[in-house]
């Protein structure tokens, strides 16, 4: 479907949005353009933010492979034969994967005036559950992992978010499959600290939300287990619920639009860099700087 992708979509609109993420790119990286200083730089046949755009744009259109994303840019966007070659450009992504961050965590820090932020994980299947116990991909770094909603086992990540009410992705720290959501759930709420937090059944620890108060100022409500003593109002339960359905939605997007789970990187540089332009380019969306 990809190879034909361009019989399907209206040029008009992606080169709309490619100006936008463009002038936006842009405008970010003058701010740290001395930190991206490298040899021979002036003999490069796009500047920086033409590549950090043009991968965007990719994520955003939904490409999880590099190899067509690479054939539709220059047989659509850049006929006239100047743009690099795929594996430079793969290799420019990576080197820039700094910038892409630094820009990601200059934008989610608009979340911090939103209402309250809601954390979860979802896991991120790396192959078949057949093939988990021979698969060598990313072997030493990915383990085995127990994923409760869907109750089966399965080898890869495990990816763990803080997003706003209004769906603005915060901090995040990709984990390993068997690692525990309250083991992850430091490093993520205080990236970027926002001082009301609601986070599901399994962040429950009383040691964890008075760390959280007293070291960081982070208010983190859970909902109760039915064996607990002190338990609130159902009121206060179903509201909770209630709140936290935006990171469901939020999982759903990424899943179904963005292909998050679709990653086909094999090194740790082009799985940060694809994951990272996966969450910028949402962002964007969300705070309606670009047209999805």
């Amino acid at each position: 479907m990809q190879e034909h992708f361009h019989f399907t979509t209206d040029k008009a609109k992606i080169q709309k949005q490619y100006a936008a993420i463009f002038f936006f790119v842009s405008a970010q990286l003058s701010h740290i353009q001395c930190y991206l200083q490298r040899r021979n730089r002036h003999l490069a046949k796009q500047e920086d933010a033409v590549i950090i755009a043009i991968h965007l744009l990719g994520k955003l259109l939904g490409f999880s492979s590099e190899r067509a994303w690479h054939r539709f840019v220059t047989g659509n966007l850049f006929t006239d034969g100047r743009f690099l070659e795929r594996s430079r450009y793969n290799r420019r992504c990576r080197a820039l994967r700094f910038a892409i961050k630094w820009i990601r965590h200059e934008l989610a820090k608009r979340g911090q005036h939103h209402a309250y932020a809601v954390v979860d994980s979802m896991p991120i299947e790396l192959c078949h559950a057949a093939r988990m116990y021979r698969v060598k991909r990313f072997q030493g770094i990915a383990d085995i992992g127990f994923c409760a909603s869907k109750k089966q086992w399965y080898y890869g990540f495990k990816f763990h978010l803080q997003v706003t009410d209004q769906g603005l992705p915060m901090g995040y720290v990709v984990t390993e499959a068997s690692c525990h959501d309250r083991t992850a759930a430091e490093t993520v709420m205080t990236q970027i600290p926002h001082p009301y937090n609601l986070g599901d059944k399994g962040f429950i620890s009383s040691e964890l939300q008075k760390k959280l108060y007293e070291a960081y100022q982070i208010a983190f409500w859970t909902p109760s287990r039915k064996n607990q003593k002190h338990r609130p109002s159902e009121s206060w339960e179903t509201w909770l619920k209630q709140k936290r359905k935006v990171i469901e939605t939020v999982f759903s997007v990424l899943i179904d639009q963005y292909r998050m789970t679709d990653i086909r990187a094999n090194t740790i540089s082009g799985f940060e860099v694809a994951l990272d332009g996966i969450l910028l380019v949402y962002s964007l969306v969300t705070l309606g700087l670009v047209e999805r």
